[in-house]
């Protein structure tokens, strides 16, 4: 597991192809930053085709990652100076990535571990916040976290940590193609 995520291109590559809008994850400072919110924030910049695809740096985490010097004239989910087009922006399904997910056995949600920055819990209170704002309560964001099988812990390996900030997702889908949770087909066991 050399990056210690599922890889996305594959499906990245299969979503441009297909023709849908494809939003990546964008790391910066908070500009609302003060006491009581993180400093670095997330948002979701959306890729113009394959070729904007291709052309994406790795980071120092290996992940392809938008250019902040191009992310100004790009369609953003909160927008932002000069953001085509952002106001409106809003994403109807979004992949997550995590450290372990378990299944809660009282309730059968998909419990994640993400690595401890809260940027995507943090995106989502925000992206469900613009949501309201613009009277869309239906449909909501469908969260599918990715995982490899060795990050889906049984009942008898313990129990992802979870806090009052931390969202659970819809479904998980593992490298091997198996899906977890309220997502799993109805003829199969989790």
């Amino acid at each position: 597991m050399p990056t210690g995520e599922i890889q996305t291109d594959a499906i990245v590559r299969d979503a441009l192809a297909a023709g849908k809008e494809v939003f990546v994850p964008y790391l910066h400072r908070n500009p609302a930053a003060s006491p009581g919110l993180p400093a670095r924030v997330m948002d979701m910049v959306r890729l113009r085709d394959l070729a904007d695809y291709e052309s994406l740096k790795p980071d120092k985490w290996g992940i392809p990652s938008i250019d902040p010097a191009t992310v100004h004239a790009r369609q953003r989910v909160f927008g932002g100076p000069n953001a085509p087009h952002s106001d409106r922006a809003l994403l109807d399904l979004v992949l997550m990535p995590g450290v372990a997910f378990d299944i809660n056995p009282g309730n059968g949600v998909v419990r994640r571990l993400g690595h401890g920055k809260g940027f995507y819990d943090y995106f989502l209170s925000r992206h469900a916040a613009k949501s309201a704002s613009l009277g869309q309560q239906e449909p909501p964001v469908l969260l599918c976290g990715l995982a490899l099988s060795e990050q889906f812990l049984s009942p008898s390996e313990g129990a992802v940590p979870v806090g009052p900030l931390d969202q659970p997702v819809d479904g998980l889908i593992l490298g091997d193609g198996e899906i977890k949770g309220p997502l799993a087909p109805a003829n199969k066991t989790d």
